[in-house]
């Protein structure tokens, strides 16, 4: 393996001067290319400590430091789709010194964020969302009769999302002046899919794109001819000016394309931001890049690089998990369920590696779907599956499902379909926080006519729900943590009966209700508390009417306690069916606030939130448990 340029305790005497994108300006063009080199060095020190988006953010340095160079944020309006790739822009706008907080608690946050600084234009998590904001943006400047520039830099993985799509429509039918910055480097996480990302590569591979300029330079003299020159000096690397004439997406919705261009050289794409940010109308410049640049290792796997563990940034060494983790879990078993059941097919909307499918697609590749950053697309082709005849489970995480309720109540639901939702990273993840914690699904499926929703308390549990709910009909929704669970044996398929808990621990006078990663704190709580009951609550929906109602007839007070919002979700299930019962005992409901969780440890949210095992023993306490201290 090659060393990278990055080095720790490399010099950055350039970088050093540069506290705001005022001081950016008072460098040299010249001075530039050096200014990136120092970039990723300082980008790779910073993701060293593992958990950060290394390669997407040295891939969009050069890109991010010429538009910081040619436009005047904040007055100007850049916008990052996902956000996941603005570290550069984070360091020019002021905030260097800060990051090594980036995704720790009290730091700053993982993507842009508007509280956070005003240079971050929006806040986001989720892809697909940047032009439609850079639209409004650009047509409140037009309507206010001010002025400034509007930039919206979005990779070609975010451009397979739907509500991409559409704005793109309605920006070619306004008109506004605005740039749009196709950052293509063939990835999102995974690899890339879909007719978009044909369109894309298909450009690179045209006659025109192969033997010459020619009529790219006519297309582009009204510009500059100096641009046309450009062109044949940068020949492999920027190629071409598409003719705003021909036929391709974006002139079919009324926007000018200009590219593709090389993404790398920084003095170039400053010389052209420079000619193309004043121009009427919308226009999109593409930009080719390369995720991982200037990091080799990182450039020969973008796909582990995205958001690697620790590692020494020297070497590229790292030290891979040990853990188990849920989504190996859900992997591991859906491949074996496969094997066995030819119904089953898996939909993902671009999370094969982050929801363990790598395996599966590899195995099962006929019957393996990724319909690329388009959650509503999964849904609803889902339901088509299940229409004629197919198994389809749709693996998706909790946050990213949100977008697809419509789908699931309308083209699922109402038919009451065959279709396993396969939940990951339900409950708080942590460090990419407010925007990627997956704490309302409880509350928005449950509102659902005909959708059953189960909890797992452990790999073993995930399997024999996933196996069981082939035989249930209808949607149904299984949801289950990030973090590790105790990995089980192949062809471990236990029995369960649908719709039923289990006692984990004997008493009746004060009962524990928790399933998921609540049952785990519920056991923690009361190992040493032999009166306090425990039952396994593993089905919200349908709640388990027999057991509930046998607790409830015995206990002084019921604990439900959830990794959901208090709002909606399973402590509120228990309250209406007690009060349809018309039983009295007193709950006490422990859940997530109604208030959006900031980026920090999942043990430091769920400890703030007054949900993890201390917190239980605290709230036993006050009931009057005898609760020794110390433990």
């Amino acid at each position: 393996m090659t060393e990278p340029r990055a080095l720790p305790g490399s010099a950055t005497p350039l970088l050093d001067r540069i506290h705001s994108p005022k001081d950016l300006k008072a460098l040299s063009r010249e001075q530039l290319p050096a200014l990136t080199g120092e970039l990723r060095d300082e980008i790779v020190r910073v993701c060293s400590v593992g958990g950060l988006h290394l390669a997407s953010s040295l891939g969009a340095t050069d890109l991010i430091t010429a538009l910081h160079y040619v436009l005047n944020s904040p007055r100007d309006r850049i916008l990052f789709d996902v956000g996941h790739q603005a570290y550069a822009h984070k360091i020019l706008t002021g905030r260097r010194a800060q990051m090594p907080t980036i995704k720790k608690e009290g730091g700053l946050s993982g993507f842009t964020k508007v509280s956070e600084s005003p240079h971050d234009a929006i806040t986001v998590g989720h892809a697909s969302t940047s032009l439609a904001n850079a639209l409004g943006m650009a047509m409140a400047r037009d309507a206010l009769g001010q002025d400034y520039h509007v930039a919206a830099v979005i990779g070609d993985g975010s451009l397979t999302g739907g509500m991409a799509l559409a704005a793109l429509n309605t920006i070619g039918d306004k008109g506004p002046r605005m740039l749009v910055i196709l950052n293509d480097n063939e990835m999102s996480i995974s690899e890339n899919v879909g007719g978009i990302n044909k369109f894309m590569r298909g450009l690179q591979v045209q006659k025109w794109f192969q033997e010459g300029e020619g009529a790219g330079k006519k297309a582009v003299e009204t510009l500059s001819r100096p641009l046309a020159s450009f062109m044949s000096r940068a020949k492999n690397s920027t190629r071409h000016f598409f003719d705003p004439a021909s036929v391709n997406p974006f002139s079919a919705m009324g926007l000018r394309y200009v590219g593709p261009v090389d993404g790398h050289n920084v003095e170039e794409l400053v010389w052209l931001l420079e000619r193309l940010v004043d121009l009427d109308g919308p226009t999109v410049l593409h930009v080719v890049t390369k995720k991982g640049k200037g990091l080799s290792y990182a450039e020969e796997d973008p796909i582990y690089w995205h958001g690697p563990a620790k590692f020494d940034p020297a070497t590229g060494e790292y030290v891979p998990s040990k853990s188990y983790s849920w989504s190996a879990a859900f992997g591991d078993a859906v491949t074996e369920l496969a094997r066995t059941d030819p119904r089953v097919f898996v939909i993902t909307p671009a999370m094969r590696e982050g929801s363990g499918l790598v395996e599966y697609s590899r195995i099962h590749p006929n019957r393996y779907l990724d319909v690329g950053i388009a959650e509503e697309v999964a849904v609803t082709t889902a339901a088509g599956m299940a229409l004629q005849g197919l198994k389809p489970i749709v693996a998706i995480y909790s946050s990213f499902l949100q977008r697809a309720y419509d789908q699931v109540l309308h083209d699922v639901a109402i038919e009451n379909l065959d279709v396993i939702f396969a939940i990951d990273r339900a409950g708080i993840v942590g460090a990419d926080g407010a925007t990627h914690n997956g704490v309302f699904d409880l509350s928005f499926l449950r509102t659902i006519p005909n959708v059953d929703i189960a909890l797992p308390k452990d790999a073993a549990e995930l399997r024999g729900m996933l196996k069981a709910a082939q035989g249930v009909g209808g949607p149904v929704a299984i949801r289950y943590p990030r973090g590790s669970t105790e990995q089980v044996p192949d062809g471990t398929w236990p029995d369960l009966t649908w719709g039923t808990w289990t006692r984990e621990r004997p008493g009746d006078d004060v009962v524990i209700l928790a399933g998921g990663k609540a049952l785990e704190y519920a056991l923690k709580a009361t190992s040493d508390l032999p009166g306090v009951g425990v039952v396994n609550a593993r089905f919200v929906k349908p709640l388990d009417a027999v057991m509930l109602r046998e607790v409830a007839g015995r206990a002084r007070t019921l604990i439900t306690v959830e990794d959901n919002t208090v709002l909606g979700g399973f402590g509120s299930a228990v309250l209406e069916f007690l009060n349809a019962e018309g039983l009295t005992v007193p709950v006490q409901v422990l859940g997530i606030p109604d208030e959006f969780q900031e980026h920090a440890t999942v043990e430091s949210v769920h400890a703030r939130a007054g949900i993890d095992a201390q917190a239980i023993r605290t709230v036993l306490a006050e009931l009057g448990v005898a609760v020794p201290t110390g433990v």
